[in-house]
This record gives C-alpha cells, structure tokens and sequence, in this order.
C-alpha cells in the first residue's frame, strides 16, 4: 500500500485528493502548512509528495528544496496556482518530479500519480547495469550511472533526477533520436500532449549546464523535425 503525503492549504482539495488516493489503494498523509508538511516528510518518507507552491509558513519551493537537502528520494508532485507559476517550478533547480496547475481535472491527476507510481516500480525492478553501462565517457563529460553522478572538465555538474535521467538515456543511445512525445513518456511516464514544454526546459536546462557553448550544442543535438539525440561523433 501506498503512502502520500499531501501539503496543502486548502481543505477541500486535501479532502479531494484523499478520496481519490484511497481510491488507488493509498493511505494519506496530510498538513496545511509548509514546516508541518517538511517534519512529516522527513519523518514518514512517503511513497509520494503532492506540495502546493503557495503554503503559509514555508512556500513549497523552500519545502521541497528541504525534502532534497535531507536526502528524501520520494517523488515530488507540485501543485501550481497560475499557469505563470509553470516556469517557476521547472525553472528553479527544486527536485520536483512532475507539476500540474490548478485547477486540474480528476483524471489526469490519477493519471499521473498511477505513472509516477510505474516508474518507481520499474526502478526497483530493473536488473543492474552491465560494467559498460555503469560508466560513460564522451570527451570531457563523464557518467556514472549507478552513482548518478556527473563529470564535466573534472568538475562534478549538479543535475535534478530528469535532467540526468535525460542525459543517461540519450548518451546510452549516441545517434539516436527521440521526439518530445516519446521523451516526455519514457521519462515522466506519460504522454499527454500540451506538456512538450516540459522536455524542451529540461533539455535546455541540462545543455546549459554540460554545454560549453549553448548555440552550438557539442553533446545533445536537435534533430530538426524531430526532437533531441546524443552526438553519435564523440
């Protein structure tokens, strides 16, 4: 069985998500305040985290930069109040896992909770990789899979989960190229369109951080067209 753990200010969305995650098998978890949700997270480690941006106390960016600090792995899905909030979230380097804005319908909330569920699953049962997939070397950049850890010109780059989850899969695959709709299902498990956006910030996010010049990517091409692939010549 599940657990969640729901922060958020506002009762009846509280109230309505529970219903849903009981729904799924779930037990829930819930505050109403930034501080009280961190104690709970870091105390309960839940399955999942649903945190809403704007909490009293402590905001759910301060929250969720927290839960990272104190190496709790659970997924993370933020709740926005504005569509304006969007890049906000993508763009500040919190760890989150997946957003959605309010207000959002019910069926894609259960959607994407059930596919964030998936992937932990896959994850646990995943077989080890092989010695030749454990580290990858191109040029000046470094990965080491297993230890999640990047190199670039001896210098260690900081990458949130989808950014090096983006990175292992395209440099795993050099040539290879993978439109938005397929990246967006392989590494956030769902393919709703509208949300390309999603893998274009994500991807332009990891390029300015393991690119030496931004106009001119040396590691992860475009594929006019298409979408994105790992520079096969390296």
């Amino acid at each position: 069985m599940k657990k969640v753990l729901i922060i958020e200010d506002d009762p009846e969305i509280i109230q309505l998500l529970e219903i849903h995650l009981n729904d799924l098998g779930c037990t829930t978890l819930s505050a109403r305040q930034g501080d009280a949700g961190l104690r709970l997270a870091i105390e309960q480690e839940p399955d999942l985290v649903i945190l809403d941006v704007m909490l009293p106390e402590m905001d759910g960016i301060e929250v969720c930069q927290k839960i990272r600090a104190n190496n709790i792995k659970s997924p993370i899905m933020m709740l926005t109040a504005k569509s304006e909030e969007i890049d906000k979230v993508l763009g500040l380097e919190v760890g989150a896992d997946d957003y959605l804005t309010k207000p959002f319908s019910v069926r894609e909330f259960i959607a994407r909770v059930k596919a964030i569920f998936r992937r932990q699953k896959m994850t646990r049962t995943a077989p080890p990789p092989t010695n030749n997939q454990e580290q990858l070397q191109f040029d000046n950049l470094q990965i080491d899979v297993e230890k999640r850890k990047v190199i670039l010109d001896q210098r260690r780059v900081e990458l949130s989960p989808k950014e090096f989850e983006l990175l292992v899969l395209l440099s795993s695959n050099p040539g290879k190229s993978y439109d938005r709709t397929k990246l967006l299902n392989l590494i956030w498990g769902y393919d709703f369109k509208g949300y390309e956006h999603t893998v274009n910030s994500h991807i332009n996010r990891l390029r300015s951080k393991i690119e030496p010049d931004m106009g001119n990517p040396k590691f992860i091409l475009t594929t006019w067209g298409v979408g994105y692939k790992f520079n096969e010549e390296l």
